[in-house]
């Protein structure tokens, strides 16, 4: 990487680092630079120590992390597609990971463990990656690979709300709801240890994309005539962003727009590579939901504000202006 997107990568980490911080200093509670420090070298009184460790910092770090995914996973999608409105959702895997996790509440089966929830929304993340990955495989054209994820999409919507509609009770019901809001709030370490493994696959395969996806903005043809392999390259794509995506939703339920808003504001900062933009675009989205998620905190509401919502609140506007000022085809 040339010097440029070293410093934009140290200042969106160092960006990351502070609202991590400022997330462990703020909430109903506050607590002062020293009290946190105490706390997180193991010196402060045990009820600091429950706030920052049992609370606060899993739940930036969820934040953190679930921005990383969804954002790297956007800025790949919208190099493979070449469409600057692609984003985890586009081929259905971020809504299959929702339906698995839906599912796993109507039938109670979350009595059966802590981990049977965020099992499950990655095990229906990798069951649509399965499904995406035959199909790139299969067809040779990324436009019959969004109408795949558009249909996939749609029917696991489609579940969702029948399950919804046949809700035993009103409170697995609030359950599923609250599911498809999206929030980091009550997240553990033992959340992140198990997705930890599924986003390291999914980045690690998304950055092996890279060089394929600078190719692609040349076009098909052009990057097939200079050696890209397209099948390859689809593979990698959907799956790392399957893979990412899954973890993702397992860890903050289903959180929109973040995967487009992130890589649109730094494309520009990187000449337009789709490859400098992967984790640029990661780092931005992290810090993003970080921020959103203080917001949540601090919000004077009765009752807390579901990160989605927020999220949701905050890049709407922005996907508008992205799809009212430029045409989807420019990436």
């Amino acid at each position: 990487m040339v010097r440029n997107d070293r410093l934009l990568i140290g200042l969106l980490a160092a960006a990351g680092l502070a609202a991590a911080a400022a997330a462990c200093l703020l909430g109903s509670t506050r607590l002062g630079v020293g009290r946190v420090l105490a706390a997180l070298v193991g010196a402060a009184a045990p009820g600091d120590l429950i706030v920052v460790w049992e609370i606060r910092l899993p739940r930036a770090l969820a934040a953190l992390l679930t921005g990383a995914a969804l954002g790297m996973s956007g800025a790949a999608l919208q190099g493979l597609l070449r469409n600057p409105l692609a984003e985890p959702g586009v081929l259905g895997v971020s809504a299959t990971a929702s339906l698995a996790a839906t599912f796993v509440i109507y039938y109670g089966l979350v009595q059966v463990g802590a981990f049977a929830l965020p099992v499950a929304a990655i095990a229906g993340a990798l069951a649509a990656t399965a499904l995406l990955t035959a199909a790139a495989v299969r067809v040779g054209s990324v436009l019959t690979l969004i109408l795949v994820g558009i249909g996939l999409s749609s029917f696991a919507g489609a579940m969702m709300a029948l399950l919804m509609n046949l809700a035993p009770n009103p409170f697995s019901l609030a359950d599923m709801l609250n599911w498809t809001l999206g929030s980091v709030a009550n997240r553990s370490f033992d959340d992140l240890l198990l997705a930890a493994p599924f986003l390291a696959a999914g980045f690690a395969l998304l950055l092996a994309a890279r060089r394929d996806l600078s190719a692609l903005t040349l076009g098909e043809e052009a990057a097939a005539g200079a050696g890209v392999d397209l099948r390859r390259a689809r593979r990698l794509v959907v799956v790392g962003a399957g893979l990412a995506t899954g973890a993702a939703v397992a860890t903050a339920g289903a959180i929109g727009f973040v995967g487009i808003v992130a890589p649109h504001l730094v494309r520009r900062l990187v000449d337009h590579d789709p490859a400098r933009t992967l984790v640029p675009a990661a780092l931005l989205a992290g810090v993003i939901l970080v921020l959103a998620d203080i917001g949540v905190r601090l919000a004077p509401t009765a009752a807390e504000l579901r990160l989605g919502v927020v999220a949701a609140l905050i890049g709407a506007p922005v996907f508008i202006w992205i799809a009212a000022g430029r045409r989807l085809g420019n990436g």
